[in-house]
């Protein structure tokens, strides 16, 4: 029988070597993205990646990956301005701060902050309104730093359960956080928030770990017992295993949100809110797909 303190010594041992062989690994994810522009062109990238009015990236710098989305929103349109501009150039500055290392990876907040205002600093107002929401995973600690402004936002996925997600937020329903670009003079009418004013959360994530980000077409349209059961699907880190079942969660939601009787997610919380209403949202769908693995060059 060993005694208690040769047990101490093994179990310490152990345990200190386990630490010290994770801590050695840096992680990465695996990422692919797919979607539908509410327009029914189906998976087909605008300039950049876009699908409606929806906009994304996937960035890789020396010390993190970095995913973004955002959704621009669509009332812009009964003035004459196209939604989908203000969200692709914001998830496009973003990815170039990104790729030119000018972030902390701790901090994602502050790569949605210094993008949105470079674009205040434009000489000709680049008007429009969108969500965003940001993950990053910082490589050698194994943390993955979030930010959500609005009703895009993620989940994360371990052992077929939701162990983290998102939260949203809404001014009132159907209307999210969002950062704007007002006309001169109409600032104070068009709702704007701070980027300072997105959830942000940090946590520890585990090799095998699924992480889904995407627009709010996915999530007003499909709950997460069907996202699960989709996500069980995947079961190698194979970027064409999780390409297919990216398309397949993107499908499913884009087909919910055309049936008019079916009780969606949407619909629910609008009769939450006194509404009479059923059926799926009709909307962009964007749906970024990821698997935490081992960094390979």
């Amino acid at each position: 029988m060993l005694s208690v303190l040769s047990y101490g010594r093994l179990v310490a041992r152990a345990v200190l070597g386990g630490l010290s062989q994770t801590d050695g690994r840096d992680y990465s994810l695996v990422t692919a993205s797919y979607g539908f522009g509410k327009d029914f062109r189906k998976g087909i990238l605008k300039k950049g990646m876009c699908y409606g009015d929806d906009a994304c990236f996937i960035a890789r710098h020396k010390s993190a990956d970095v995913l973004g989305v955002a959704d621009g929103v669509g009332g812009w349109r009964d003035y004459g301005v196209d939604p989908s501009q203000f969200s692709a150039t914001l998830m496009k500055t973003c990815e170039r701060l990104v790729k030119e290392g000018r972030f902390t990876p701790s901090y994602p907040v502050g790569i949605l902050t210094s993008g949105y205002y470079e674009l205040l600093q434009n000489k000709v107002p680049l008007l429009g309104s969108s969500t965003a929401c940001i993950v990053v995973l910082d490589r050698q600690s194994h943390r993955l730093h979030t930010c959500n402004l609005g009703d895009s936002g993620f989940l994360v996925v371990r052992g077929g359960e939701v162990v983290h997600r998102s939260d949203e937020q809404q001014h009132y329903f159907n209307t999210p956080f969002q950062l704007s670009i007002a006309p001169p003079g109409a600032e104070g009418v068009v709702l704007s928030d701070s980027p300072e004013a997105a959830d942000s959360s940090s946590f520890d994530v585990q090799l095998g770990d699924i992480i889904l980000t995407a627009t709010d077409g996915l999530f007003d349209n499909m709950p997460d017992y069907m996202i699960l059961q989709e996500l069980k699907k995947l079961k190698t880190t194979n970027y064409d295993s999780i390409m297919q079942t990216a398309q397949s969660i993107a499908k499913q939601a884009h087909d919910l949100a055309y049936d008019p009787n079916y009780m969606s997610p949407f619909a629910q919380f609008a009769c939450d809110n006194g509404l009479n209403v059923r059926g799926g949202k009709p909307d962009d769908i964007t749906v970024l797909l990821s698997i935490v693995a081992e960094y390979t060059d």
